[in-house]
């Protein structure tokens, strides 16, 4: 459950974005506040996960209410909805650290997916065993980064991809020899092919020692 205030002096917008939150699941209204001295009061008073803050109130403005707020309750954070869209103003609220920014008029679209995306990164935050890069990227809405389709001179890209299904389908790996017999061609031709999946990070090769006779390598399809 979020527990969320709106700071709003407009009493008719506070209605509509409680309204608005009404739509949203696992939200809980603890009250509204008309200027900046109420909002403040009730940091205080109640444990807030998320302020709805907007920027023009009667004693003050928003953008700098935020350190006040932090500095009361750190651990609340603080969505901005105000008509304001003044580049200073929004580079200003970024490095303050808001989690989000919604222009006035807000639609409920916007809003309803504003918040529900702040649930969502803050919900998978705490129940992350650990961070690696692809939390990271789906946190701050980074696309998976592809890998570029890099080819060697003398590398058929054709034969190349043939190579690679082969690798997919031996999972336990396989050595230049197999996969020359599998891809219809000579040992040394399948080892450059190999080779040039690992030099791309595709793939990885190890020595595998026999009974007898020199280790050979055997190579194994990286897996995303």
């Amino acid at each position: 459950m979020i527990k969320v205030y709106i700071a709003e002096d407009d009493f008719r917008v506070a209605n509509i974005h409680e309204q608005f939150l009404q739509k949203i699941p696992e939200v809980q209204l603890l009250g509204k506040a008309g200027n900046c001295k109420e909002t403040l009061k009730a940091v205080k008073k109640h444990k807030i996960d998320l302020v709805i803050l907007d920027n023009y109130m009667p004693d003050g403005h928003g953008i700098d209410l935020i350190d006040d707020i932090y500095s009361l309750s750190p651990q609340t954070d603080i969505i901005l909805v105000s008509a304001e869209n003044d580049k200073a103003y929004v580079e200003t609220a970024i490095r303050k650290g808001v989690k989000g920014i919604i222009i006035k008029p807000a639609t409920l679209e916007r809003f309803v997916s504003t918040i529900i995306k702040y649930m969502e990164n803050k919900k998978n935050l705490q129940h992350a065993n650990q961070i690696d890069q692809d939390f990271l990227d789906d946190f701050f809405g980074v696309g998976r980064i592809q890998k570029p389709a890099v080819v060697a001179k003398g590398i058929d890209p054709l034969t190349l991809q043939k190579v690679r299904d082969v690798l997919m389908d031996h999972s336990s790996g396989i050595t230049a020899e197999k996969m020359g017999e599998q891809m219809g061609a000579s040992r040394t031709t399948a080892r450059r092919y190999l080779e040039h999946l690992v030099a791309i990070d595709e793939c990885f090769a190890e020595l595998a020692y026999g009974i007898v006779g020199r280790p050979e390598r055997h190579y194994y399809m990286k897996k995303d």
